[in-house]
């Protein structure tokens, strides 16, 4: 029950039904807050119990200023928590392990419960291994199953086991699509109290969902635990950016070129750990669907959050997607009554405020490692012949040509009209241009392959070699969906289909897809160019991209190919799509179509013939490419309510095989000591109900010394598992055969496996360890400090009890919520890390695991220093903590003479909290023992 010290309390009276709510108008200064602040506003006064959230607290929210730096700490507890399975598996073997722990320490385990309605997704585990066949998709649900056999088990158990707890089965869509399709509440119901459905989600792109006026984001699965059972989110109240939009996109630019162009803004602004609010007339002609992409990329540009108030749009979303006339009634009544509703002429009091006219938005990729490296797409195969070079070897001549400005006559193929102007300049039947737009050759290598029905072909660098339409993003959004099948339908109308050596795959994020380009009469075609049904999950993405064909791989590496990937997805980091793949590019789905029928990156496709028709003409992307017109048409005609009324309506009842998976009972798991996907972690071992007194750190060694932009994907282990890895050893000598390695990510709950697999991504370049990749460092345990995997040189440090720190640049732990990355960090005997900056949420999932976050000084770095990341470290200050206070700056000094103050990253006493409990599945556990 709440305080209630406002007099909030008040009944909203909605048809026949009556709904508790709290009155935002009740505090002083609400009306002029952002959106996203009334929400917050709103959880206080609900939630006000005196002690973690008081009266001030709600003050000062009230009172907040636009201009200051964030310092006033709240607790925002969510009102339900999202998973997907790779993120969610680590979450329920905590769980119950968390209930063993209780037993242990004279508790009831009953109690571990999630107290707030918690739902996962099983959406990461599909491999595209089967592809461009209409056996595909059954193929690789037959092959998923397999794979993940014991983790689908355990997770029928823990939807048995645990109350409130929903499992979504394989082959359903991904977790963001699905949310905000059916999970999505808008405003939540519970108890007879309305209030905002707000989440955290354990996948970053869970702020997908703020495409609906749903304030959430990703956070790391051991904070998400936290959150299922009852405790706050600690956080300071952000600076809130303000983002206006004006005007309309012109015809032939999709969301796609819209939310790589917010990136790119957002990204250099800078708006790490501030929330993105979108408001002004452009946001009425920006449909849900839109909407919802942008939101889905707010990790990519860094901030918490990035929102849209709640309108017209968002109920003709909601009553499209199935929801009740009384929950619409509901969302209209109570956004309206508090202040939510979106004003398209308001000019609410934000911290900083940029402005974007979607008329300027012009056709775009990004590429070839970073999502806000977008690439305006008529200087696309230019800025490819630039950026190759850091790839290949090159000539020196070739090397300078390349470097040359940007052809100016590309603006020439911005679209202006239905048709974008595509193709202006004619050249030819199409064969691939080895140019930069100044005529001198890029880097070429071309190796003839021979398929396995005899037919040979040429593969070159830049030759696409996967083109996927994948991902949450893109393929939640109809409009980019539908105008990629009419892309391949005209392809397939002039003759065209993807080149031999492009791997081509098609995972929408839900059924209903399927069922639109059916009714469309667009599947087809869409197969007819390769880009058969794969599965329903997040494939290339998330790098399950599968292998390619095996004569492909073999000329690529045999040859040292700097080939590329063209997707629809939100991720395209150095080593994260295929392993083969050097360079990766974010597209919109009907460039991905294009790029597949184009196959190369070296290819104008603004420009030049994207191949030939029956009679030998030419074909450009003008004359495949759908007007506006005939993408709202099928749009409007072949998408309708009853199809995601059928598609939900027993999604958590899963099909035959998934009923058929026998289960354990009873409230504790019953762990398989032969298991290697699902084990019992050491996180509670020997603890205790009192806490240890924190210490400080001396005699450290450097585990890894890493430059900028080192991201979670390249701390946590992802993808494929070599044999020749301490993971694969691991697996092969406890029976595993190489074929049933499967992917880290499938094998999340095993700990052994993933300590071997942190910081062993394929592109990481530990500094300590110069020439080498992949997860090599010097063991300087041994004499001279020979090289090392990571984890063998961790087992031998911890062997000796020498605690171990890393070293790292700008951006430390960007990328997605990986609480593996913190997980594996801490199981290796990191106990800090001293970065320049931090992503928000890696630098609180490395506290949530008991590793201290440092910061260099402003303006210093390892290199500044002159740290080598040879030296002993000591770090003095830490006890402070065990005062009840958090330093400011803790004294970092090493053996050769080098010291300076480490700002401490503990920005909130919540996080001190933790940190003291040596992490918070320590503290939830002992507060809820103490309950």
């Amino acid at each position: 029950m709440s305080a209630n010290s406002f007099d909030a309390r008040s009944t909203l009276q909605v048809g026949d039904e009556s709904y508790e709510i709290f009155r935002l108008d009740k505090v002083e200064g609400s009306a002029r807050l952002p959106y996203s602040l009334k929400v917050l506003l709103e959880n206080l006064l609900r939630t006000e119990d005196g002690a973690n959230i008081t009266a001030d607290h709600i003050r000062a929210l009230g009172g907040w200023d636009s201009q200051a730096q964030p310092s006033q700490e709240i607790q925002f507890t969510p009102a339900r928590v999202i998973m997907q399975d790779f993120t969610g598996v680590p979450c329920v073997v905590d769980l119950a392990t968390m209930r063993e722990a209780v037993k242990e320490l004279g508790g009831d385990p009953a109690k571990v419960n999630p107290l707030s309605p918690a739902e996962l997704v099983i959406d990461h585990s599909v491999i595209a291994d089967k592809f461009g066949t209409n056996e595909a998709f059954a193929q690789n649900v037959e092959l998923e199953y397999g794979r993940n056999r014991e983790r689908y088990q355990f997770l029928r158990w823990g939807q048995t086991a645990f109350d409130d707890f929903k499992v979504v089965p394989p082959g359903t869509g991904i977790v963001h699509q699905v949310n905000i399709e059916h999970l999505a509440r808008t405003v939540m119901v519970r108890n007879g109290q309305a209030y905002p459905d707000t989440l955290v989600g354990t996948d970053s792109h869970t702020t997908m969902v703020n495409g609906l006026g749903v304030l959430g984001w990703g956070v790391g699965g051991i904070e998400a635990e936290a959150a299922m059972l009852g405790q706050p989110v600690s956080m300071l109240i952000p600076r809130v950016v303000g983002f206006k939009l004006t005007g309309e996109l012109t015809p032939g630019t999709t969301a796609t070129d819209l939310v790589l162009t917010i990136t790119e803004m957002l990204r250099k602004h800078g708006v790490v750990g501030k929330f993105v609010e979108f408001y002004g007339e452009g946001v009425a002609a920006t449909s849900l669907a839109n909407r919802a992409t942008i939101g889905n990329m707010s990790p990519e540009f860094g901030s918490t959050a990035a929102i849209f108030p709640i309108d017209d749009e968002t109920l003709k979303y909601l009553k499209l997607t199935g929801r009740s006339e009384q929950q619409l009634a509901l969302v209209e009544a109570y956004a309206k009554q508090q202040g939510l509703w979106l004003d398209p002429k308001a000019e609410p009091d934000f911290s900083e405020k940029l402005e974007l006219d979607l008329s300027t938005v012009v056709p775009s990729i990004a590429g070839p490692k970073r999502p806000q490296d977008r690439i305006v797409l008529a200087e696309a195969a230019q800025q490819f012949a630039k950026d190759v070079l850091n790839y290949v070897e090159a000539p020196v001549a070739q090397q300078a040509t390349a470097a040359s400005p940007v052809d100016e006559a590309s603006d020439e193929s911005f679209p202006a009209s239905d048709a974008p102007a595509y193709g202006n300049q004619e050249n030819g039947a199409g064969a691939p241009q080895h140019a930069d737009g100044t005529g001198a050759a890029v880097p070429s290598n071309p190796v003839t392959v021979t398929a396995p029905d005899g037919s040979t072909y040429e593969i070159d660098h830049g030759a696409v070699t996967v083109a996927a339409i994948t991902s949450c993003t893109n393929t939640s959004n109809p409009y980019v969906m539908v105008a990629a099948a009419l892309v391949a339908k005209k392809a397939v109308e002039k003759g065209l289909t993807r080149k031999p050596w492009v791997k081509t795959t098609l995972a929408p994020g839900s059924k209903v897809v399927t069922d639109y380009f059916d009714k469309a009469g667009l599947t087809p075609y869409l197969d007819k160019v390769g880009f058969n049904l794969v599965g329903y999950g997040c494939t290339t993405c998330i790098g399950n991209s599968g292998p390619l064909p095996e004569e492909v791989s073999k000329a690529v590496n045999d040859n040292d190919l700097a080939v590329t990937s063209v997707l629809s997805g939100n991720r395209n980091f150095e080593g994260r799509i295929n392993p083969d793949v050097k360079m990766n590019y974010l597209a919109s789905p009907p460039l991905v179509v294009a790029y597949a029928l184009a196959g190369s990156m070296k290819v104008d496709i603004t420009r030049d013939a994207l191949g030939a028709d029956q009679d030998g003409n030419p074909v450009f992307l003008k004359d495949i490419w759908p007007s506006e017109a005939e993408v709202n048409d099928v749009v409007a005609n072949a998408i309708g309510e009853d199809m995601f009324s059928k598609s939900y309506s027993d999604v958590f009842a899963g099909d035959a095989q998934w009923q058929a998976l026998p289960i354990p009972t009873g409230n504790t798991f019953e762990w398989d000591p032969e298991s290697t996907y699902v084990r019992k972690p050491p996180y509670f071992e020997g603890m205790t109900m009192e806490t240890t007194p924190v210490s400080d750190i001396s005699g450290a060694r450097v585990l890894a010394k890493l430059g900028d932009s080192v991201t979670t994907d390249h701390i946590s282990p992802a993808g494929a598992i070599k044999a020749d890895t301490p993971a694969g050893k691991y697996l092969t000598e406890h029976g595993v055969e190489r074929r049933d390695f499967n992917s880290y990510g499938s094998r999340r709950g095993n700990h052994e496996v993933m300590i071997r697999g942190t910081f062993a991504n394929i592109r990481l370049r530990n500094q300590i360890a110069p020439g080498t990749e992949g997860g090599y460092t010097r063991d300087f345990t041994q004499e001279d400090g020979p090289v090392s995997f990571i984890y063998d040189a961790s087992q031998n440090y911890q062997a000796a009890g020498i605690p171990l720190v890393v070293l790292a640049g700008k951006e430390y732990g960007s990328g997605s919520s990986r609480d593996w990355a913190a997980k594996g960090t801490a199981l290796l005997g990191v106990k800090a890390v001293i970065a320049e900056s931090y992503e928000r949420i890696h630098r609180s999932n490395l506290i949530g695991m008991g590793v201290l976050p440092l910061q260099f000084p402003e303006g210093q770095s390892a290199e500044s220093l002159g740290l080598t990341g040879e030296e002993t470290f000591s770090i003095a200050g830490v006890t402070e903590l065990n005062e009840g206070t958090t330093p400011r700056t803790v004294k970092v000094t090493t053996d050769t003479g080098v010291e300076f103050d480490a700002v401490v990253r503990i920005d909130t006493p919540g996080e001190a909290d933790y940190y003291r409990n040596g992490g918070i599945m320590q503290y939830v556990l002992r507060s809820l023992i103490r309950k």
